[in-house]
């Protein structure tokens, strides 16, 4: 049985249900009932046509459940036994589950994980598992995800950007449990790559995606240690990815609607183009992180900004790039330290790596810093 086209297939189904009169949560419901149905019985007599096959179970079993629901009589006037063989629409609405399932009114937290479930295809268990929470507790956040969605039409105009940002989350999540993450929010956004035909910005975060999990390997150590961009065994990065990444990032810009995530995938595959860190084209990185900042505004990225300046025109530079970026972002402490090294002020740079190691969000991010602030104090007392 193929999991991936069985997952591939889970937001056709559900639209085509919708299509027919189902309400989002009731589809969803009986699509994965369907799912659980096709792996107990399709290896040993797979379908002909597996779409339909899923079409036909699930509208069934969404039958079935209207019927026994004595608060859905008055849908049961509605429900025929005749439409659980009538032909499967041509008509695709993955497209459109996609931007119901990331819908403005839905918190972060519910939208990934209705994309997961609806969109991608993966049970509540799978969901729960990576994101290292009990069963019920995802249970309830679907469900409430889904109840909030109660009677928001599948022909909704869509949010894309709020599509790529769900997208992206779920990526950045890496992989927790037996489920890659990182690869799912791979596969999702591939489908929606090509739903889209090309649209510059889905490919352009394809494009990232692909170029930051060609390092995967190479960002930890022996007992999960993380190493930095500048450390890392680029002999351990896949080349295949990267030339994918290049591939579509050249295919995306040469349709001239520069976005944010284009303009990302574009530092990304500066990086991946340097054979060593000494030879990064900083310059370069620089002037994508100008595009960016002209872009988003984000003060995230006039911290970064502020690290390439430092690599290629002086810690000073560097430092003088911070002015006016917020110093509670989390990440301005520990860049502020790595800068000050640079410049050659290491007490003060070790307090900062010692203050950033505080603050920091993960063990293995904490267990860095404070590797970093140890490093630097030896250093400051052998030059006293």
């Amino acid at each position: 049985m193929n999991d991936a086209l069985v997952r591939e297939l889970v937001p056709a189904v559900i639209g085509v249900l919708v299509r027919r009169g189902a309400d989002f949560a009731s589809a969803e419901d009986a699509v994965q009932e369907a799912l659980i149905r096709a792996l107990e019985t399709w290896p040993a007599d797979p379908p002909r046509d597996p779409k339909a096959w899923l079409v036909a179970v699930a509208w069934r079993k969404f039958v079935d459940a209207a019927r026994a629901d004595a608060s859905r009589r008055g849908r049961e006037l509605a429900v025929t036994a005749a439409a659980v063989d009538a032909p499967v629409p041509a008509t695709d609405d993955t497209l459109r589950l996609y931007f119901l399932c990331a819908h403005p009114s839905l918190p972060s937290s519910a939208a990934v994980a209705l994309t997961l479930r609806a969109v991608g295809g993966l049970t509540t268990r799978q969901i729960a598992a990576a994101y290292l929470v009990p069963e019920a507790t995802m249970a309830q956040r679907i469900s409430r995800a889904k109840r909030k969605l109660d009677g928001v039409p599948l022909d909704q105009p869509g949010d894309l950007p709020t599509v790529l940002r769900v997208l992206y989350l779920v990526f950045n999540e890496g992989y927790g449990g037996d489920l890659d993450l990182a690869a799912e929010a791979i596969r999702i956004t591939r489908q929606l790559a090509a739903l889209t035909g090309g649209e510059p910005e889905v490919a352009g975060l394809l494009a990232l995606m692909l170029l930051h999990h060609a390092r995967r390997e190479s960002r930890t150590g022996p007992g999960g240690r993380l190493i930095p961009l500048a450390a890392q065994d680029r002999s351990r990065w896949d080349t295949a990815l990267i030339a994918e990444g290049v591939t579509v990032l050249q295919a995306a810009l040469a349709r001239d609607r520069l976005g944010e995530y284009q303009a990302q995938a574009a530092i990304a595959a500066l990086h991946a183009d340097a054979p060593s860190a000494a030879e990064t084209d900083w310059v370069q990185i620089v002037e994508w992180y100008d595009e960016l900042l002209a872009l988003t505004g984000s003060p995230v990225v006039r911290l970064n900004r502020a690290v390439a300046v430092a690599e290629a025109d002086g810690p000073q530079a560097g430092l003088a790039a911070l002015d006016g970026v917020d110093p509670q972002l989390p990440r301005y402490t520990a860049v502020t330290a790595y800068l000050l090294e640079r410049a050659g002020d290491l007490d003060r740079a070790a307090d900062r790596y010692a203050a950033a190691a505080r603050a920091a969000a993960s063990i293995g991010e904490r267990d860095h810093l404070t590797r970093e602030a140890a490093r630097v104090r030896q250093r400051a007392r052998g030059q006293a």
